[in-house]
C-alpha cells in the first residue's frame, strides 16, 4: 500500500488512539464499536438505527460520535495513518476514491453475497452505486442516503409581487422575470446566484446539455460550448440589480439572506430542509420548494437536471472488529435500517422504494413542505461530479471560478480550468 500522507502531528494520532480505536472485547464481555459522523442533526437517526441493531444483538454496543465537518476529515486521516480508525464511519463522495485507492477502506462488494448476489443493483440506484464504487470497480461503502438540489422560494414575496409560484414548467427565463418583478415590488433580491458547484453552476451546465466530466468521469468538459454557455449565463446573473454579487456572499450566505427575508429564491440541498424548518420556526408556512427551473433552449436534452449526491457507511480494511462491523453494515443497508433512517428525518434513504419514509418527520410541522419535489427529481438527477484525480485539481479550478467572478475572461479561464483537469488525466 502506498504511504498515506502525513497531515497531523503525532500527538493528535495519540489522542485518536485513545478516543476512537474500536475495542473487540471489554470487561462486560460485549463488542464495543465506534461509529463516527459529522452532522449533529442526524445523530438521533443514527442512534435509532444502532439501537434497533443492538436490540437484536445485545452482545454489541455502538457508540455514535459526532464531530464537525472540518475536524472529521483531519481526525480520520490521522487515524488512517496510525491504524486507529473508528469501526464505522460516514464517507463522502469527494473522499471515497482517495481512501479506497490507498487501500484504507474495506471492500464491501460481496457484503450481501450470501443473501443476494445482486443486492446493490436490486435495491439502490445507479447513482447511489456509482457513489460507492472506486476506480477498480469494487464497492467500498454501503449507500446511506441520496439527495438533490431544489429551488427554495418565499411565498409572501411572490404574492406581494403578483407572481405565480414556480412549478415544473419554470425555465431560467421565468426565474429571471420573477426576480425582477419581486425586486420592483418589494426591493428584495430575487434569485441569489452564488459561486458554488453542487448548489450552483453545475446544475445549469447539465441542464444546458454540457458537462463537467464526461460520461466515463475521465475528461473535463469546461470548454464544451454548452458548458461555457451555461457558465456565462450563471455568472452574468449577478449583473442584475435583483441578484447580489459575490462580495455580498462573502459575508452572507444565500440561506441566511433568504431566512432573514432579504431574498426570494436560492438553490438548496434536500439534506438541509429539515434543519431549516427547525432553525427558523417563524418562517414556517412562508416558504416552500419547487423543482429547479429548466434551461429554456438547451444545446441538448430536455433542459432538466439536478446534481445528486449521497453518503455511505464504510469501515477500515484492517479494522479489529471487521466481521462484527460488516454485520452492522448489512443492517444499515437493509430495508429495516434504511426505513429507520428515513422516518427519523436524517436523510432520504438510498434504498429504492423507501424515499417517502423521509416525509414522516415533515408531517409533524404546521405546514408541510412539498417534499415530493425531491422524489420526483430523482427521475433526472445527475451523479455528483467526481473522479480519482478531482481531489488534486478541485481547489485550483475553484480558484479560477473566483477569478471569473472578479472579472477574468470567462473563455480564457475555462480553457485554463480544462487544461488543469486534463493535466492530471494525462499524468496518471
Amino acid at each position: 500500500m502506498r504511504k498515506f500522507p502525513r497531515m497531523i502531528a503525532a500527538v493528535l494520532a495519540l489522542v485518536l488512539l485513545l478516543s476512537t480505536a474500536g475495542c473487540g472485547g471489554s470487561a462486560d464481555g460485549k463488542t464495543h464499536l465506534t461509529f463516527q459522523i459529522w452532522d449533529v442533526a442526524q445523530r438521533d437517526g443514527m442512534e435509532a438505527m444502532c439501537k434497533a441493531y443492538t436490540a437484536q444483538h445485545p452482545d454489541v454496543v455502538i457508540d455514535v460520535q459526532v464531530t464537525s465537518w472540518g475536524e472529521y476529515w483531519t481526525k480520520l486521516e490521522a487515524a488512517a495513518e496510525s491504524n486507529t480508525m473508528p469501526d464505522m464511519f460516514w464517507m463522502h463522495t469527494d473522499q471515497i476514491l482517495y481512501y479506497a485507492d490507498f487501500g484504507i477502506l474495506a471492500d464491501l462488494t460481496d457484503l450481501y453475497a450470501s443473501e443476494d448476489p445482486n443486492y446493490y443493483e436490486n435495491h439502490f440506484s445507479e447513482v447511489s452505486i456509482g457513489n460507492v464504487t472506486a476506480t477498480d470497480g469494487r464497492i467500498y461503502g454501503v449507500p446511506k442516503d441520496k439527495d438533490n438540489v431544489v429551488l427554495v422560494y418565499n411565498k409572501e414575496m411572490f404574492d406581494e409581487a403578483g407572481v405565480a409560484y414556480p412549478d415544473e414548467n419554470w425555465t431560467w427565463d421565468d426565474m429571471e422575470e420573477a426576480s425582477q418583478k419581486i425586486y420592483n415590488a418589494t426591493g428584495k433580491y430575487g434569485y441569489m446566484a452564488y459561486n458554488d458547484e453542487q448548489l450552483g453552476y453545475w446544475n445549469f451546465v447539465y441542464q444546458n446539455g454540457g458537462y463537467i466530466l464526461d460520461e466515463n468521469n475521465v475528461y473535463a468538459g469546461y470548454t464544451q460550448p454548452a458548458t461555457a454557455e451555461a457558465v456565462k449565463y450563471y455568472v452574468n446573473l449577478q449583473k442584475n440589480d435583483w441578484c447580489p454579487d459575490q462580495n455580498y456572499f462573502a459575508e452572507t450566505s444565500p440561506g441566511t439572506s433568504f431566512f432573514s427575508e432579504v431574498g426570494a429564491m436560492f438553490f438548496e440541498g434536500s439534506w438541509n430542509l429539515l434543519s431549516e424548518l427547525n432553525n427558523f420556526p417563524d418562517m414556517i408556512g412562508k416558504w416552500d420548494i419547487a423543482p429547479l427551473p429548466k434551461a429554456p433552449n438547451p444545446v441538448s436534452g430536455d433542459g432538466r437536471g439536478t446534481i445528486s449526491n449521497g453518503l455511505c457507511y464504510a469501515t477500515a480494511a484492517k479494522g479489529k472488529n471487521l466481521e462484527a462491523v460488516k454485520d452492522v453494515l448489512r443492517f444499515f443497508g437493509s430495508e429495516e435500517g434504511q426505513r429507520i433512517q428515513g422516518e427519523s428525518g436524517a436523510a432520504i434513504p438510498a434504498y429504492l422504494g423507501l424515499e417517502d419514509s423521509w416525509s414522516t418527520t415533515f408531517r409533524n410541522y404546521d405546514y408541510m413542505l412539498d417534499v415530493d419535489v425531491c422524489y420526483d427529481q430523482f427521475d433526472y438527477v445527475v451523479q455528483y461530479i467526481n473522479n480519482a484525480s478531482r481531489r488534486k485539481w478541485k481547489s485550483t479550478v475553484a480558484d479560477k471560478m473566483v477569478g471569473i467572478y472578479k472579472g477574468s475572461d470567462i473563455d480564457a479561464s475555462l480553457a485554463e480550468m480544462q487544461a488543469i483537469a486534463d493535466s492530471y488525466v494525462t499524468s496518471e
